[in-house]
């Protein structure tokens, strides 16, 4: 394929995927960050599909996908593509530190169909993971995340940084943990020493016990931690706890992929101080050069039998 048909494949799928929740995709705002990247997005890149419940959400769908390190800092290809403004803030200095101080393997972006460019990220090797004590100790990264770092040095989470999302707009940073499993009263702690509330309901206390990744929020206008996602990694559409969004479920069970088996669907539960919303990514294209190495391909096909052991 060539770079366009590349590009076009991916784009097919974005157009595909907002048809499910009524939005009008701008196809050349969407091609556009697409050819960016040029061949950097190709059938190496892992590429996912993310919605979110509620009203506030509606209206638009994020669009996430991987490119080598050779593609180029995102940084510098959204400033000079006019997607976000140059600044002097600290947040433009993190993607060369972090280059700088750890092994790295490969770039994301993420951008809305509608509102565009939104986040980059960096992925860590998975025999070589980030280390939060380095992390925290760079001059541009939020000093929040020196003040919390104990908290996740504390259940075992020091040394399994697995990303780093940088968002330029919000002037944010999440940090993601390679979690594992978590048991309630781990769950409960990290909230409490955060100061974020519990989930919801028991149902999904016990949920997010099978979060494969937590990623916290850290900015640098405030020492607290702005909100936790627990992420958990499903098969089955209807296996996420709340029937408050049937537009989660509806999505998880239509959403496009192009790979054999079942959609690996990722439902996310987000708790701030202020609310509590629900997220839903759908792997799109999972390529095996990353997929295979995962720890999480051997459980999300245990899962997979589980579930269809049900059926």
């Amino acid at each position: 394929m060539s770079v366009s048909e590349k590009a076009e494949a991916v784009y097919s799928a974005i157009e595909e995927a907002s048809g499910l929740l009524d939005i009008d995709v701008p196809r050349d705002k969407v091609r556009s960050v697409l050819d960016a990247f040029g061949d950097g997005v190709s059938e190496e890149s892992l590429v996912v599909l993310a919605m979110a419940g509620g009203e506030r959400h509606r209206g638009d769908i994020d669009y996430n996908f991987t490119v080598p390190l050779e593609a180029g800092d995102p940084y510098d290809i959204a400033v000079r593509e006019g997607w976000i403004e140059k600044t002097d803030h600290p947040v433009a200095n993190l993607i060369p530190e972090i280059l700088e101080s750890s092994a790295v393997t490969f770039y994301g972006i993420e951008c809305g169909v509608v509102g565009g460019f939104k986040k980059t990220y960096i992925f860590f090797p998975l025999d070589d993971l980030g280390d939060l004590s380095v992390l925290a100790s760079l001059p541009s990264m939020p000093s929040s995340l020196a003040e919390h770092a104990r908290t996740f040095a504390d259940i075992g989470l020091e040394k399994r940084v697995s990303i780093v999302g940088i968002d330029y707009t919000k002037k944010t940073v999440n940090i993601y943990f390679m979690a594992g499993g978590l048991d309630e009263k781990t769950v409960l702690s990290v909230l409490g020493d955060t100061g974020l509330p519990e989930p919801s309901t028991p149902e999904l206390l016990e949920f997010v016990q099978n979060s494969f990744s937590i990623y916290p929020t850290f900015s640098w206008d405030s020492p607290d931690i702005d909100r936790i996602c627990f992420s958990v990694v499903s098969p089955n559409p209807e296996s996420y706890p709340t029937t408050l969004f049937p537009e989660i479920s509806e999505f998880a069970k239509n959403a496009p992929y192009e790979y054999d088996g079942a959609r690996v669907l990722v439902y996310g539960e987000t708790i701030s101080r202020k609310e509590e919303y629900h997220k839903l990514a759908v792997y799109f294209r999972r390529p095996a050069s990353f997929w295979n190495n995962l720890p999480l391909a051997a459980t999300f096909e245990q899962l997979v039998a589980a579930w269809r052991a049900e059926q």
